[in-house]
């Protein structure tokens, strides 16, 4: 049986909907903890896929110039390892941005402002070419929650969807590592547990009760898309996807 390991950087985001339609699709999980003490592998061998959560702290160094968290260190050396061995990996929000500061991207506070709630997202010309997104509609439904953004996508990487005030929404890099600015895992209960006491949301002015109930309200439309896109991530994993006519098109990191 085929394995991911899940790294879990803040306890206050877990697998939640995202770990059911990985297991409904066949893949075992393995969670490391970081955040409680877990020690994260060396390496990936042995592991099928990579999922890398979201979190509340900062991709980018703290104004002491230390790491965002003691690990991010050793996690993004595991991010530039994935992409090199072509592990299929999914990195989510704080995820997604470790995985571009891992290969030389930028986050930084974002200009626009934090993002919060539901909203949408536009795909990409170059969607039509991924083995992933190439079945996800035009206008997705998805969840936002971040102050943080990727200003500056590495080099290498292929933008897979974007909005008006953050470009960078979703990206590739190689033909299997895929970040998400925005979340897919969440439930309602995460949301409200996110939004009870929230200083983020303070600052904007936002109802808390209005937030959870915008958010609550979409729950089926997210599901309807990021459902059969975490399927298919898991077939990959699992050797079931055939993606050799979309890996001859797509550029591999260094290439």
């Amino acid at each position: 049986m085929a394995t991911a390991l899940v790294i879990e950087n803040d306890p206050t985001d877990d697998l939640r909907r995202l770990g059911e339609w990985l297991t409904e699709a066949g893949l075992d999980l393995w969670v490391v903890r970081p955040h409680a003490g877990d020690e994260l592998p060396a390496d990936l061998e042995g592991w099928s896929a990579l999922v890398v959560l979201g979190g509340d702290q900062q991709a980018y160094p703290r104004a002491d110039g230390t790491p965002g968290a003691p690990w991010f260190p050793a996690l993004e050396g595991l991010l530039r390892k994935a992409v090199r061995h072509r592990v299929p990996t999914l990195a989510i929000c704080l995820g997604a941005q470790l995985l571009a500061t891992a290969h030389a991207g930028t986050v930084e506070r974002s200009p626009s402002g934090p993002e919060v709630g539901p909203g949408v997202v536009g795909r990409r010309d170059a969607a039509e070419r991924d083995p992933l997104f190439r079945y996800v509609p035009l206008i997705p439904d998805v969840l936002q929650w971040h102050s943080d953004e990727i200003t500056e996508l590495p080099a290498a990487a292929t933008l897979l969807a974007a909005s008006t005030r953050h470009p960078h929404q979703a990206f590739r890099l190689g033909d299997r590592a895929w970040g998400l600015q925005f979340h897919i895992e969440c439930d309602t209960a995460m949301i409200a547990d996110w939004s009870s006491g929230s200083e983020l949301l303070a600052e904007l002015g936002y109802d808390p009760e209005l937030v959870v109930a915008a958010c609550d309200a979409v729950m089926v439309d997210v599901e309807e898309v990021w459902q059969p896109f975490a399927a298919r991530f898991a077939a990959l994993a699992l050797g079931e996807l055939d993606d050799a006519a979309t890996r001859r098109t797509l550029p591999l990191l260094g290439q």
